[in-house]
């Protein structure tokens, strides 16, 4: 896996789109009358990930990754509108420098005696309450 530097990354500004909204939560009438909340929009093919990234992205965005290939970010943080574009652009940056990283490798662990001990209980409970259903009968 190649080497990804954060602070020399560059999101090409075509693959960008910003929208500018009013933020929820406190903060009076300022809150509801400053669109200060900052919406962006990127297009993720236009920024040349290789295949392992762009899943792996995907995986990491979760809900935020539309079937369109479109991640949106919201950033709400800060009063200023501006603080919340640097904010929102720096997680951007931030979640395509955590998709770079490799995956960690799992450990294959086999399941402990007691692990065991409680399946097997369960299981017998289980097993009990199933044997007691059934029709009554009423000698």
């Amino acid at each position: 896996m190649s080497h990804f530097d954060p602070d020399s990354y560059v999101v090409p500004a075509d693959a960008l789109e910003e929208r500018f909204i009013t933020a929820g939560g406190p903060g009076g009438q300022n809150v509801n009358k400053v669109a200060t909340a900052v919406q962006l929009r990127v297009d993720v093919y236009r920024l040349g990930l290789t295949p392992y990234v762009f899943a792996r992205l995907k995986t990491l965005a979760g809900s935020r990754f539309s079937s369109t290939g479109t991640l949106v970010i919201q950033a709400q943080r800060f009063r200023t509108q501006e603080a919340n574009r640097e904010d929102a652009r720096a997680r951007l940056v931030d979640l395509i420098a955590k998709a770079h990283e490799r995956a960690p490798r799992r450990i294959a662990t086999k399941p402990s005696r007691a692990a065991k001990a409680r399946r097997v209980d369960a299981k017998k409970a289980r097993a009990s309450v199933k044997q007691g259903r059934g029709r009554v009968d009423h000698d």
